[in-house]
């Protein structure tokens, strides 16, 4: 199948939490793509340093330092924008993996901002400017966990659920506008950070989350599949699509070469 050249009314694509992993390689393939990337995340250096590398390269690239989290901020961005044809909602990230029992509430109060009211914020700030541009396309980037429980993992897999049932209803709600809900859920990503992250800096639990893994997938992998979908023929829409390492049957099923 074709791949769609992104019209100049849709060439300008949004990601969040561009700093690193899969938002950082999504930006660089959309630029390679011919989109204009726009970076934002809270990490001011990082974002400006990714948007040199892209337009060094070649392709075009604006860094804008924001947390999706406040609204304030997000509203004053979209006013930025007329048009813009992708939003790729990729900021958030988990915290801790204790059961219920012990779980911290400010960890699942953190996750569950930025993985889905920051996607509520920045989504419902540029939807106008997607709608405008008469060939939108919003994704939101969720995971296995938004599809499927496992224990000590109750925090994220709540906010995953909220980003999956997020972008299934606008779906429903925006159909006959001419805008795509995309809806990309990896499982086993390897990233420098996603794990340590989680593990609050233990890098030792952190490894564990890999080990004997012959090859999970990369950022390069799902940002190659977020790609692809955006870049479908307008009138073709992937809801949902779930994608995991051959190691990885389930959120609780994952082959170890020990």
């Amino acid at each position: 199948m074709a791949t769609a050249v992104p019209s100049a009314a849709s060439r300008i694509a949004v990601v969040t939490g561009a700093s690193s992993g899969i938002g950082a390689a999504t930006a660089r393939q959309l630029a390679a793509a011919g989109y204009r990337v726009v970076l934002t995340a809270r990490r001011k250096d990082r974002i400006e340093a990714l948007a040199e590398e892209i337009n060094g390269g070649g392709g075009q690239a604006t860094a804008y330092p924001l947390d999706v989290t406040d609204r304030a901020a997000v509203d004053e961005f979209a006013t930025a924008f007329k048009t813009i044809g992708v939003l790729v909602n990729n900021a958030g990230g988990a915290l801790g993996a204790d059961p219920v029992a012990t779980g911290d509430p400010a960890d699942w109060r953190t996750m569950y901002e930025t993985n889905v009211i920051g996607t509520l914020h920045i989504t419902q700030a540029l939807l106008p400017a997607l709608t405008a541009s008469g060939d939108g396309t919003v994704v939101v980037v969720s995971s296995t966990a938004g599809h499927g429980t496992y224990e000590g993992g109750a925090g994220y897999v709540a906010a995953k659920h909220g980003a999956h049932v997020l972008a299934e209803t606008l779906r429903l709600e925006i159909v006959g506008t001419p805008v795509r809900v995309i809806e990309v859920a990896p499982g086993m990503v390897k990233t420098d950070e996603f794990a340590l992250t989680r593990f609050g800096g233990d890098a030792d639990k952190a490894a564990r989350v890999y080990q004997g893994v012959a090859e999970p997938l990369t950022a390069d992998d799902v940002a190659d599949t977020i790609t692809w979908a955006v870049t479908r023929p307008s009138h073709v829409n992937v809801d949902l699509l779930v994608l995991r390492p051959r190691a990885q049957a389930s959120n609780t099923k994952v082959h170890r070469e020990l």
